[in-house]
């Protein structure tokens, strides 16, 4: 591992140097926001009154609409520490794998800046939040700047000019506007939520604004050590690895025939539909004296009578590997690994239709059948949706077989194994734990295989998500040159 780690700090190493300045020169710029922040903490009358009147006008425009509120909760998670760092995480690992490691170095560098910068200026300057009248955002620590709105402005930023070299030329302007405005908008929601200042999110542009250019210096200077051109910052960082970071080449058409295809899914959804309701119906309210109505009895009757604090307590946390947010950290995660190393789409379509049927269905058939839950005592209290089929148990047999299907062909290293071995470990384990906290019935499971086994085996059939196998598309790592993790570190980190 030492020529591992020499060859990824190099790289860093110069690179910190060269942001050294920079860095110095942004901290100076807090402080000397903190100095004239001193005015805002004294009441200076001019910033003072525009400050807290626009909070104050804000609060009392927005406060009593709910669904505006939930919509400005929604917009100023984009600019919030997970979504940041899962942006930044994706990008770098992706740009390992393409073995582009000066970008990655350079997504990394600009990020940690800006995590440092953050709470260093909010000690320096230890302003206060705003007090409205209505409180209708969450927030902690001091006010000033503005995480979310430095956070976005330096990440969304730093993304952009990595990736702007896969972009066409007319499409790099619309990339441009966009960017701009998701980093606007974000800031204004930390406005009108009451938990910034206008000053806040003004200054935390600023700083924003300056790491960003700092960095995208530091890194021209770079490319002009190695003896390549300085390029108009409109052209990205990279102009020369445009076909390293674009995600994957255009396709002529995702699905083999995109209009048959549509309807098959359509009429497919239908029909997996009246399959779960036929099902639920009857285990649910027509199986008395056949052998679904005594499994449905004592199965969960035997896990009430298992039950011990340790054992409540390993369920709580195998039951969440199953819930909501766990399916979409592990979907957010493999979808652009498959990018990165397979340059395809249509697998990443795969699952994500996977997780869009596997959702609708679970809602659609439980609403229909609105099975009651087992007759013990629920662990996880009262539920919004009801027994059949368990939503937990879909979601996770939904997501890892739909991964076990992607990845085994595209590799013929043993690993490949663990996937399916994940397929079958990870939804057992949420099923068991699901009935041991009297959440659902054995049947409630059944019902979640035949959601799983219908509606991807219809995908499978529809979208094909591995034709490119068979036209000879291989992985950017294929397994004969893969001997190390030594040696495959070593490429990703090597720089020209």
């Amino acid at each position: 591992m030492t020529t591992v780690r020499e060859v990824l700090r190099r790289p860093l190493r110069h690179f910190t140097e060269r942001s050294l300045a920079g860095l110095a020169l942004v901290l100076g710029a807090g402080v000397a926001f903190g100095v004239l922040l001193v005015g805002v903490r004294s009441r200076w009358t001019p910033l003072y009154d525009v400050d807290h009147g626009i909070a104050a006008w804000l609060n009392e425009q927005i406060a009593p609409h709910g669904p505006l509120v939930t919509v400005l909760n929604a917009v100023t998670d984009l600019g919030g520490l997970a979504v940041i760092l899962w942006l930044v995480s994706v990008g770098v690992v992706g740009l390992l794998i393409r073995r582009q490691g000066r970008l990655a170095v350079y997504l990394l560098v600009t990020g940690a800046g800006a995590l440092i910068l953050d709470p260093t200026v909010k000690a320096l300057v230890d302003r206060l939040r705003p007090e409205v009248e209505v409180p209708i955002g969450t927030y902690s620590g001091e006010s000033f700047p503005s995480g979310h709105a430095l956070g976005s402005m330096v990440a969304y930023g730093a993304l952009l000019l990595v990736f702007l070299p896969a972009m066409s030329r007319r499409w790099r302007k619309p990339a441009i506007a966009l960017t701009a405005l998701v980093v606007a908008l974000i800031g204004f929601t930390r406005i009108a939520l009451g938990v910034h200042f206008v000053s806040d999110v003004l200054g935390a542009w600023l700083l924003g604004a300056v790491w960003l250019g700092v960095t995208a210096y530091a890194f021209r200077l770079w490319r002009l050590e190695r003896g390549r051109p300085a390029v108009p910052i409109e052209e990205g960082l990279e102009p020369e690895a445009a076909h390293d970071v674009a995600p994957a080449p255009d396709e002529e058409r995702l699905l083999p025939h995109p209009r048959a295809g549509v309807a098959e899914l359509i009429i497919g959804w239908v029909l997996v539909l009246g399959v779960l309701y036929g099902f639920g119906t009857f285990v649910s309210y027509h199986a008395d004296g056949t052998f679904f109505a005594t499994m449905d009895r004592a199965v969960p009757e035997w896990f009430d009578a298992q039950r011990t604090p340790g054992r409540d307590d390993l369920s709580h946390w195998w039951s969440k590997v199953g819930d909501t947010h766990a399916i979409l950290l592990i979907s957010l995660v493999f979808c652009p690994l498959v990018l990165a190393v397979w340059r395809r789409w249509r697998p990443v379509l795969f699952v994500a239709l996977t997780m869009f049927g596997e959702l609708t269905l679970f809602l659609a058939s439980a609403a229909a059948v609105d099975r009651p839950r087992p007759p013990i005592e629920n662990l996880d209290g009262p539920m919004p949706t009801s027994s059949f089929p368990s939503g937990h148990i879909a979601a996770t047999l939904c997501v890892w077989v739909a991964i076990a299907i992607v990845v085994f062909p595209r590799t013929d290293r043993w690993w490949r194994w663990v996937f399916v071995g994940l397929a079958v470990v990870m939804p057992l384990g949420v099923a068991i734990s699901r009935m041991y906290r009297g959440m659902h019935h054995p049947t409630d499971f059944m019902g979640a295989m035949m959601l799983t086994a219908c509606w991807v085996g219809l995908l499978y059939w529809v979208v094909r998500p591995n034709a490119d196998v068979a036209e000879g598309n291989r992985p950017a790592i294929e397994s004969e040159d893969v001997h190390t993790l030594d040696d495959e570190l070593v490429k990703a980190g090597r720089v020209d």
